[in-house]
């Protein structure tokens, strides 16, 4: 992209602010939300020898709402999680979830912090059923725990039941519940990605991270997996996906930024910013 056009999109994007009183700039939804607004990045730049990933991004993702975050590949959007779970540390930046900063710390700490991912190769366990991957997720389980097995057994077994129920509690949010007994590897792609989101609400998880959630999966399919993510943020849950079905986001995203070559180039409504003719020139090709 050249110069002349970003600074054609950051004109655009100034004068659909201005016109829309519904658009609001980033500092604004910051002072305005500063309360619901859970999972924030400021100036975060992540190189790779002499290649810039993430350049400068600042970005802020607020509670029950839906965040896409969409541009071409190689813009920097999967760096970008890998960055807020801990896979990768920034060079310059700070990240911050729930008032705390993250960036720098491990991936099982940010984990315990509350923030979950969904990767776009699902990772289930193909061996067990779709019931036992949920309970997998369950932080407290006394019984793994042979003493406790032994000694406290009433309390263990409490504890079971109360892991049971809500893990079939989650399974039926995901609309999965005559699924239960099916092994993972006999479920869909679709089915599959389902079974990892109930894994992640079973996990506790504050934040959610979906990374290309309707790739691969049929269009049937596809509104099951919407309907999910809508009842997330209904939920509460702060949701952010990384989506290249344009449709997907125009129809679920509360909030959308555009990135290009590790920048946040423009970002805003879904309807002015896939609208915007010549950001689907630059990044959809149409």
């Amino acid at each position: 992209m050249s110069i002349s056009l970003n600074e054609n999109l950051v004109k655009k994007k100034r004068r659909f602010l201005k016109a829309d009183t519904q658009q609001k700039p980033l500092d604004t939804v910051l002072k305005s939300s500063k309360s619901s607004c859970v999972l924030e990045l400021k100036d975060v730049t992540k190189s790779f020898g002499g290649l810039v990933a993430v350049d400068s991004a600042s970005l802020a993702f607020s509670k029950g709402k839906i965040t896409g975050l969409i541009g071409p590949n190689g813009a920097g959007k999967t760096t970008l999680f890998n960055l807020i779970t801990g896979f990768l540390k920034p060079d310059v930046g700070t990240i911050h979830f729930n008032g705390y900063t993250i960036n720098g710390l491990p991936p099982w700490q940010i984990a315990q912090f509350g923030i979950g991912r969904l990767f776009q190769d699902v990772r289930v366990f193909d061996k067990l059923t779709a019931l036992e991957n949920v309970l997998l997720a369950r932080k407290e389980q006394p019984g793994e725990n042979p003493l406790v097995s032994l000694f406290r057994r009433k309390s263990a077994l409490n504890v079971e039941k109360k892991n049971m129920d809500e893990a079939r509690k989650w399974i039926k949010f995901v609309e999965l519940e005559e699924k239960e007994a099916s092994l993972g590897e006999n479920l869909s792609y679709g089915q599959q990605k389902l079974l990892a989101i109930a894994r992640l609400l079973a996990g506790g998880f504050e934040a959610l991270l979906l990374d290309e959630p309707t790739a691969g999966i049929n269009p049937q399919m596809v509104k099951s997996v919407l309907n999910v993510i809508r009842r997330l943020a209904q939920a509460g849950k702060t949701v952010v996906v990384i989506e290249h079905n344009m449709n997907v986001i125009m129809e679920i995203s509360d909030w959308v930024y555009f990135m290009d070559e590790g920048k946040v180039v423009t970002f805003g409504l879904p309807r002015e910013i896939l609208g915007d003719p010549e950001v689907r020139k630059a990044y959809l090709g149409i």
